[in-house]
């Protein structure tokens, strides 16, 4: 079983930028795909990033690209998500995501794939 929890959030304002974490109680962490989602309110679920096991590639959903940075930390069981210039848009539940599988670059960004989610962490941008 793996545990993931989110920390990191919170109120902030317009121009800010924001790292999230995501810590994994696993002792397997570097066998693991991870992602990050978020879902803004009144809106379904979407990806964010995805951080690949064994190179730790990274893939970023088209709009987020140059937005955010999602990168991993084997050795301290962490993903992060450095999130650059907030905006209001940006609001949302803010959630990681894992999965033992290997996931062609394609599934990456579909929430089924992953089996293992933290609880999440509201991020709110407002001056």
């Amino acid at each position: 079983q793996v545990q993931l929890v989110e920390s990191g959030g919170g109120l902030v304002q317009p121009g800010d930028s924001l790292r999230l974490t995501c810590a994994a109680s696993t002792r397997a962490f570097d066998g693991l795909t991870l992602a990050w989602f978020r879902q803004p309110p009144g809106k379904d679920r979407e990806f964010v990033a995805a951080v690949k096991k064994f190179d730790s590639g990274t893939i970023y959903a088209d709009a987020f690209k140059g937005h955010f940075t999602a990168s991993r930390d084997n050795a301290k069981n962490t993903l992060y998500l450095q999130i650059y210039s907030l905006k209001p848009e940006d609001t949302a539940v803010y959630s990681c995501a894992a999965t033992k599988a290997v996931l062609r670059t394609w599934a990456l960004a579909e929430d089924e794939q992953y089996e293992y989610w933290g609880q999440g962490t509201q991020v709110t941008v407002s001056s």
